[in-house]
């Protein structure tokens, strides 16, 4: 790791490069693996919000044409993530990028818009974030982090790691439903191409890092998406599907006819922000707003605690550099991401493998916000990276993410326990949200149960609370007769 040094201008100076022991080539490349991991959501995130159509029968941007409506996510997208990456490196000097939430999106588009309007379910989005942005402003967000127990914290970072790891293994066909409900590859076997370039991607990545090679991440990426391209050329592989299971995953690595293409911005402004009270009802409006903060709000408290710790940068009190800062321009892009019809945007453990390639400032995160813009005019480019060439990234920081676990005492059940049920829910149930409520309220019931509760924190009950509302959302619909 590099020492500190003093900094060499007032532009070092702001950021703490030096002051954290980086340099422009460290942040830089972080920069570019950061969005080459994390780029897929110009294009997931389109199919997702662009394919499902509202209460009306119409695409998002009130259309009929889903080619018009993926067109305009596919902008939209891609906008909002590089200014708010941008905004984030620049106030929150944080290394991390922000794009659509997946998870959130999905529940915007298949839950909410076949209940309402697009212009509505939007509405709930920004509501979702400015209430959100109202927490962090009377600095009660920052509150509840400080209240969570130490080891809880790394608990939450260690699940981060499964987390991604999982998702890297599910994205690149190594991890897939079946029987028993998880296998091995595709029945059992590693087989087809696209898992032969993973596989290689992989060992190339920890190679180059048990050899210390700079760039290790950002060569292996590249390096694999060539391979994948001459493998594509000469055997045709094709995307996967019901019909070709063993194809690539999200993007089929081929040279596009056109590199460039012009952003369609059709889609900012179109949301209504109470149009949803008329359309569900104001119980039915609230209790989805709840859902989207909750989710919302300690997503990003739990990834930006484990990226802090990844990379060295909690204070000698555990606490993370500008947190307000960075908590201010989260809220910030859920507003944003409702109000360019691209649901709520948020912080992305992806970020975690520029860290690994050495960034530990808010550089770069403008080098990713910089890049996710030039994306809105060369998308087609965007579409050359497999699943199966960046996912290797994501299981080798998994990895690093996984050895904050030896801050856990796991001999003491009161905290262990917890600590278990934190790590364990994130990659079995899919969220991180999931995780530490689990953690939470667990950590609540065994302080009760020991007589021990004085050394419960106001707001560690108030969240425990929170979060058992939100477990039992569904019961709670149906009390009211509003369940969807």
């Amino acid at each position: 790791m590099s020492l500190a040094t003093e900094p060499k201008s007032s532009f070092d100076r702001w950021f703490e490069m030096s002051a954290r022991g980086s340099n422009y080539g460290r942040e830089i490349r972080g920069g570019f693996v950061t969005f080459f991991t994390m780029a897929y959501i110009v294009v997931l995130n389109p199919l997702i919000i662009g394919t499902a159509k509202d209460i009306n029968g119409n695409f998002i941007g009130e259309t009929t044409d889903v080619v018009q409506a993926i067109t305009m996510v596919t902008a939209a997208t891609a906008l909002v993530a590089g200014l708010m990456t941008i905004l984030m490196g620049a106030i929150g000097r944080f290394p991390v990028a922000i794009a659509a939430g997946l998870g959130l999106n999905g529940f915007v588009a298949f839950t909410l818009a076949p209940q309402m309007t697009w212009a509505d379910a939007m509405g709930l989005v920004v509501l979702e974030g400015l209430l959100i942005l109202l927490l962090v402003l009377t600095g009660f967000r920052s509150a509840v982090f400080t209240a969570v127990p130490e080891q809880l914290k790394y608990a939450i970072g260690v699940g981060i790691g499964l987390f991604i790891t999982i998702i890297g293994l599910v994205d690149s066909g190594i991890v897939r439903s079946g029987v028993p409900l998880i296998s091995f590859g595709f029945f059992g076997q590693l087989q087809g191409w696209p898992i032969l370039t993973f596989v290689i991607g992989l060992l190339l990545t920890i190679i180059l890092l048990v050899r210390k090679v700079k760039g290790a991440i950002l060569i292996s990426i590249l390096a694999t998406t060539v391979i994948a391209i001459i493998i594509e050329k000469i055997a045709g592989v094709g995307a996967r599907s019901a019909d070709n299971p063993l194809g690539w995953g999200l993007n089929v690595p081929t040279i596009p006819d056109s590199v460039a293409a012009a952003p369609d911005f059709g889609l900012l402004g179109q949301f209504n922000l109470f149009g949803s009270f008329e359309s569900i009802g104001v119980v039915a409006a609230i209790l989805a707003i709840f859902s989207l903060m909750l989710s919302d709000f300690f997503d990003t408290m739990g990834t930006a605690f484990g990226l802090a710790t990844e990379a060295e940068l909690l204070d000698d009190k555990g606490q993370i550099p500008h947190f307000e800062s960075i908590l201010v321009v989260d809220s910030l892009a859920a507003v944003a991401g409702g109000a360019a019809s691209v649901s709520s945007n948020t912080a992305y453990i992806e970020s975690a493998s520029g860290i690994g390639e050495g960034a530990r400032t808010g550089i770069a995160s403008l080098v990713t916000g910089v890049l996710f813009l030039v994306a809105m005019f060369f998308s087609p480019l965007v579409t050359v990276i497999p699943y199966e060439a960046a996912t290797p990234a994501l299981v080798i920081v998994g990895f690093l993410m996984m050895t904050q676990i030896r801050h856990i005492d796991f001999t003491d059940y009161s905290i262990g326990i917890p600590a278990f049920l934190t790590i364990a829910l994130m990659p079995f149930t899919y969220s991180i949200t999931n995780g530490i409520g689990a953690g939470f309220v667990s950590w609540i019931v065994i302080k009760l149960a020991t007589g021990k509760a004085k050394e419960i924190n106001w707001l560690m009950w108030v969240v425990s609370l929170a979060f058992v509302v939100y477990f039992a959302i569904n019961p709670i619909e149906q009390l009211f007769g509003i369940g969807g």
